[in-house]
């Protein structure tokens, strides 16, 4: 670790070297990004092995594995607080048991976000113990803080990938009217205080600077005047990615070239928003969302870093109902399903709704600038 503002974690990654021309060398380093992670009631009710105390979310990423195994960094929006201890419930104040954290963990995630609109819907003891809960889980984690010296200590965060160093920033709009009582720490967006943040980044000589940010309009499906106006803020600042979450559907993947304060030009992607992951949201175009790949590409010889590739993998919310009358909620890749020998044989009416899912987000997306990824097969 690090003290002043930063948050240094080391981990040896073995990366794939690629030779391009005869004198250099290039490393590559697969990110992926998935859209919110919930727990509304009927998906507690769903986990629920025995009550108050244990419950099993395994199945909900059974289907996803492949795709977070086969990246280097697996980055969720946890939308939820983990206060420890019961009652638990869903909407409209999100407070989900441990074991979410934990088979989140076990499905390959490497990172969770925290800042969004319900981090204090458990009060501060919520927002604390969600941070001890992913750091007992060995996740790196970023958005809300136990107090302000541990803000100060461990923000922006940093993340060493084999030979990428990554910084991570995490803010939300606001958090439903609940304050943050201290000690606890909430990100919010407050312009002033993320330029500070970003001129903080920029002096860690990262490779990448990405930035999470939780905005824009529920339900709507294109971001808005504000997204667009501070995500170029953001890439003026020094932020090569934005990754957003909240509205809770898809929203458009967009490129574009900024010109940087020495002069020069790079290449930068804003996600504006990457739906639902997993929910048990009924409105119209949030039973999915998608994963969000990201390829970066190191120089070794001039220690130049650009952004190599991005594509997306769209998933949907499939509600089981087994035969015992109860349901379980898994996250599934729709290219996977929508085939001849899908891993699972969906129901027709779920089938249908998928497919109608599918092709609304493909005629969303396909208007701008990324593409489907193909399917990962899981490794034997």
């Amino acid at each position: 670790m690090q003290s002043s503002k930063c948050y240094t974690l080391f981990l040896g990654l073995l990366l794939t070297v690629s030779a391009w021309g005869q004198d250099n060398q290039e490393l590559r380093l697969k990110l992926l990004f998935v859209g919110d992670i919930m727990g509304h009631d009927s998906q507690i009710e769903a986990a629920e092995v025995v009550k108050d105390s244990l419950y099993d979310y395994e199945p909900c990423f059974e289907f996803v594995e492949p795709y977070l195994e086969d990246a280097d960094m697996a980055v969720g929006n946890l939308e939820v607080t983990l206060p420890g201890k019961p009652p638990y419930k869903g909407y409209p104040q999100f407070r989900s048991p441990e074991d979410l954290a934990l088979s989140v963990r076990f499905a390959g995630f490497d990172m969770l976000v925290t800042a969004n609109n319900h981090s204090n819907d458990a009060g501060p003891n919520g927002v604390i113990n969600t941070v001890q809960l992913l750091d007992k889980y060995d996740f790196y984690h970023t958005g809300t803080f136990q107090n302000q010296a541990e803000r100060d200590a461990y923000y922006p965060l940093i993340v060493y990938r084999g030979s990428f160093k990554l910084v991570f920033l995490n803010y939300t709009y606001g958090t439903n009217g609940l304050k943050t009582r201290p000690p606890a720490v909430v990100n919010l967006i407050e312009e002033e205080q993320i330029e500070k943040d970003m001129a903080d980044a920029r002096e860690m000589g990262a490779d990448a600077i990405i930035v999470v940010m939780h905005w824009g309009n529920e339900y709507q499906r294109n971001e808005n005047k504000e997204q667009s106006e501070l995500a170029d803020k953001l890439f003026a600042w020094g932020a090569d990615l934005v990754i957003g979450a909240h509205p809770h559907v898809v929203q458009p993947v967009k490129e574009k070239t900024v010109k940087r304060a020495d002069g020069s030009e790079k290449k930068v992607v804003a996600a504006y928003s990457l739906g639902n992951f997993i929910s048990g949201q009924r409105r119209e175009h949030t039973d999915g969302g998608m994963m969000f790949s990201v390829e970066l590409a190191k120089d070794m010889q001039t220690n130049q870093t650009r952004l190599a590739d991005h594509s997306y993998t769209l998933v949907w919310r499939y509600i089981e109902k087994n035969k015992d009358g109860s349901r379980t909620y898994r996250a599934i890749p729709i290219r996977e399903f929508e085939g001849e020998n899908p891993p699972l044989v969906l129901p027709d009416a779920d089938r249908k709704a998928m497919l109608q899912y599918a092709k609304s987000t493909r005629a969303l997306l396909e208007q701008f600038d990324s593409r489907e990824r193909e399917v990962v097969v899981p490794a034997n």
